[in-house]
């Protein structure tokens, strides 16, 4: 396997490719476990998920939006065609202008079998794309455990063949997956965290964040006024990406951020408004239940009828 790639195209990849893969495979882990064998668990191995990568390319940029899950034969190594055939005409219908890109799987590496599959998606698209999800956790990681790999032709030994070379991606977003991630991040723990604790994390997250950014706006800072003063020499190439980097602050400042921060900040007051009713609403039935509860039973000794 070659250290990485050479075609020079761009991965841009999409945060539901990796809820799903991640959802997939804690699916099929938790159903081939019995319960009296959940003990023997750690013994086992890990099973193995495959399915398809869909999304577009432009040009020399491929956007991976979405994946779907494929029937896998261990004994042939090979995947059923006919079920991918009819996932693939049933997506075709929802997404038209999606395309099938390559597949995925489980595993902290690519085997020799995946070549296998590779080979076999060819006549669908002919570079297709590998995205390898790493399930197993390691705490000192701090990257996605996500490696997109490409097939590329290379000769060993004399002999032409094809091996799996890995491939640079980011990660890229729409406000709807950012929504979706925000809320799967905010769920609450099952060691029966409290709310205060959850919000107490987030804030420190983003304190962090903040934190962080304004040390290297300072480092920043600091270099283009030794740069000013002459300690150090002028770099033109640096100072054409800090002064697009600059460009972008305006924005932030124009009239139609303006509008859209509004309209959003509008939106949820009204719904923090919408919730506060329903809540007065639903006091306000409880009431009225037992208040009718009481004064029936009050009317009943007395020989008169419910007031509501």
């Amino acid at each position: 396997m070659a250290s990485s790639s050479s075609s020079g195209l761009t991965f841009k990849l999409h945060p539901l490719v990796i809820v799903n893969i991640s959802d997939h495979y804690t699916r099929v882990k938790s159903q081939s476990l019995p319960p009296h064998s959940a003990a023997d668990a750690s013994s086992l191995p890990p099973p193995r998920v495959f399915g398809c990568v869909i999304g577009v390319q432009r040009g020399r940029t491929v956007e991976i939006f979405n994946s779907f899950e494929l029937l896998y034969d261990p004994s042939t190594h090979s995947l059923d065609r006919a079920f991918l055939e009819k996932k693939q005409e049933l997506y075709k219908k929802v997404f038209p202008h999606f395309y099938i890109l390559g597949w995925y799987s489980t595993g902290s590496d690519a085997q020799e079998s995946d070549m296998i599959i590779h080979k076999a998606l060819m006549d669908i698209n002919e570079s297709p794309v590998y995205v390898l999800l790493n399930p197993s956790i390691n705490p000192a990681q701090k990257d996605l455990p996500i490696t997109i790999y490409e097939s590329e032709l290379h000769v060993i030994d004399g002999i032409p063949q094809l091996i799996f070379v890995r491939s640079s991606y980011t990660i890229e977003t729409v406000e709807a997956e950012r929504i979706s991630v925000d809320h799967v991040a905010h769920l609450k723990p099952s060691d029966g965290g409290s709310a205060a604790t959850q919000l107490a994390a987030h804030l420190t997250g983003i304190h962090s964040a903040i934190k962080m950014l304004n040390s290297r706006i300072r480092v920043l800072h600091h270099y283009l006024l030794a740069m000013q003063k002459g300690d150090i020499p002028c770099e033109n190439s640096l100072l054409r990406q800090v002064s697009s980097l600059l460009r972008r602050l305006p924005a932030i400042e124009s009239e139609k951020f303006q509008d859209d921060f509004l309209m959003e900040y509008n939106d949820t007051l009204l719904i923090t408004y919408l919730a506060m009713f329903t809540n007065c609403s639903s006091t306000m039935n409880e009431l009225v239940d037992k208040f009718n509860t009481a004064y029936d039973r009050q009317g009943r000794r007395g020989g008169r009828t419910a007031f509501i």
